[in-house]
């Protein structure tokens, strides 16, 4: 039988449809899609998929389970890699990982390696069956702080070898930005819960409402026990870009914004935290958190919503498939265009109060030289300025870590970014203090932070194992 050369396509809600409610967008494979996407992977001796892959899944052989029907022995494979592979089947952008290292993928289409892992977990989840991990205690305690992909990761891997772990998180909620930064249309909160039950059932605890810095410090777990201490607490402080009405009434910020609508559910009626139900929408930012934003302010009834960016469709750094998806649904693309001003209706002074958006002036931008990554660095066109109408913009241009934990941290080094400063291993400038994620890289991927959750783990383990 010849191989396909085309990996089989996933089933999407329409467009039309979709874009009205916060559903899941893809509705993943069937079995018998499964079955015949699997058969395409040619298991390659060398395996260039895998080296490819932050945690290192052994892709070839959970994929052979695959094809032999043996869906929860690629499940078992899968898990003694990733703590969270529902969730990596779904947003980890595969197409510059591991698809981009396939050999299928060098005359044809790579192997749907992430659809093939969503279809795995999922089916697992609709199994209902339990893993029955043994698990030897050694009495060692650690703290893990944030409940993000790489704290989630750190803990789940601690725990199978026998650690008893407390994950700290701020909010009321675990999940991190799984659960505030990434919609229900992409990422159904049912999967993250589904993931955070299963370390539960490992032993890990999680503590909700304690902000490390403030509830406790490091230090302070440290004193109280805790032998090791993992730092997990991401990204979030959000970046504006100070321009003139960045203070008006409906300017959010992309982090304020999804989490009142993703954890906060602003979206339903009677929700007693409030979202704007804008009808005229600009998001200044191109990556994915700038699509997630567009695409939730469309769900929430705006007439029109725009991306403004000052690059090309070819620097877009949001995953291709976002790209067309927003696309597909009607979010309009003003590239190589910079806002240099919100402007707003006439507030109150004497009030000190601040008046309302009502519009954007952007100006033209065309390319110049590579700036020091590479990218081709924008350059606005004098005289070129020209107003979008607006009742609500959302920055969506970038985060840093919240610099609370490094300031109340003992000797805990951070770079000019404010990210934690830490080997490839997670170890930071702290004895018995690790790192990784958003905290130490900035602004990443879920599949980067969990694998430097796995290699803060073994880094911790070597390390209390000597102690």
């Amino acid at each position: 039988m010849p191989m396909d050369p085309k990996k089989h396509e996933m089933p999407l809600q329409d467009a039309s449809k979709r874009a009205k409610n916060f559903g899941e967008v893809a509705l993943g494979y069937t079995e018998n899609v499964a079955v015949a996407e699997a058969k395409r992977c040619l298991c390659c001796k060398n395996r260039p998929c895998v080296s490819a892959c932050p945690v290192g899944i052994s892709i070839p052989e959970f994929i052979t389970k695959i094809k032999e029907g043996e869906f929860e022995e690629a499940y078992k494979i899968i898990t003694k890699s990733s703590s969270l592979p529902a969730v990596c089947g779904r947003v980890c952008p595969q197409e510059t990982q591991c698809e981009s290292k396939c050999t299928m993928g060098i005359k044809f289409e790579p192997v749907g390696i992430g659809r093939l892992e969503r279809f795995v977990a999922d089916r697992h989840v609709e199994s209902g069956l339990k893993e029955d991990y043994e698990i030897t205690r050694n009495g060692k305690r650690v703290a893990v702080v944030g409940s993000g992909p790489s704290g989630l990761t750190c803990a789940g891997d601690l725990a199978k070898k026998g650690y008893d772990v407390t994950v700290f998180e701020a909010l009321h909620v675990a999940g991190g930005v799984l659960v505030y930064g990434i919609p229900e249309f992409r990422l159904p909160k049912k999967i993250v819960r589904g993931e955070v039950d299963t370390l539960k059932e490992l032993g890990v605890k999680i503590e909700t409402d304690v902000v490390v810095g403030r509830t406790v410090t490091v230090d302070e777990l440290l004193d109280d026990g805790f032998e090791a201490v993992f730092i997990g607490s991401g990204a979030g402080l959000p970046s504006f870009m100070n321009i003139p009405g960045e203070s008006l009434k409906g300017v959010y910020s992309a982090n304020e914004f999804l989490t009142r609508s993703n954890l906060m559910r602003a979206y339903e009626d009677g929700s007693a935290t409030p979202i704007m139900r804008a009808k005229c929408v600009i998001v200044v930012g191109g990556g994915n958190v700038a699509m997630d934003a567009a695409r939730t302010a469309l769900r929430l009834g705006a007439d029109s919503v725009r991306i403004v960016y000052r690059r090309s469709m070819e620097e877009l750094p949001a995953r291709r498939e976002e790209v067309e998806h927003a696309m597909e649904e009607g979010i309009e693309f003003n590239l190589l265009t910079n806002p240099v001003e919100i402007l707003g209706t006439s507030g109150s002074p004497d009030k000190n109060e601040n008046g309302f958006v009502k519009g954007v002036k952007v100006i033209k931008c065309e390319l110049g030289e590579p700036d020091a990554r590479g990218r081709r660095r924008p350059v606005e066109i004098p005289g070129s300025e020209y107003v979008l109408d607006a009742d609500c913009v959302i920055m969506a241009i970038g985060t840093s870590p919240n610099p609370l934990i490094e300031s109340t941290t003992e000797g805990l080094s951070v770079n000019s970014h404010g990210c934690i400063i830490a080997d490839e291993t997670g170890k930071t400038s702290r004895e018995g203090v690790y790192a990784g994620g958003d905290a130490v890289t900035g602004a990443a991927t879920v599949i980067l932070a969990m694998g430097a959750g796995k290699a803060g783990a073994k880094a911790i383990d070597e390390y209390l194992s000597k102690k």
